[in-house]
């Protein structure tokens, strides 16, 4: 049995505001965010942009990170997409 990680992600949107989101497929979830079809939020907002993205084992693991994620303030959500830039 094979194990699926799963991408918890923050997007920079074309406003400049900051969404956090989870999935199994990274690239596919960006691809439907640029659509407009993955989320309300994010749909008057594009493009978007990927700018921080962490792997977790399982999805209640990175419900978790996302909710975390979601609780900062923005400088402290600037402040983890810095530090994961300059990785």
């Amino acid at each position: 049995m094979s194990q699926t990680c799963w991408y918890v992600y923050v997007l920079r949107c074309n406003d400049g505001t900051l969404y956090a989101g989870c999935a199994i497929d990274l690239q596919e979830r960006l691809q439907k965010h640029n659509q407009g079809v993955a989320s309300k939020y994010t749909r008057s907002r594009l493009p978007v942009q990927i700018v921080y993205s962490e792997v977790l084992p399982d999805r209640g693991s990175a419900l978790r990170r996302e909710m975390a994620i979601k609780a900062l303030s923005r400088q402290e959500k600037l402040l983890l997409i810095s530090k994961f830039e300059n990785k």
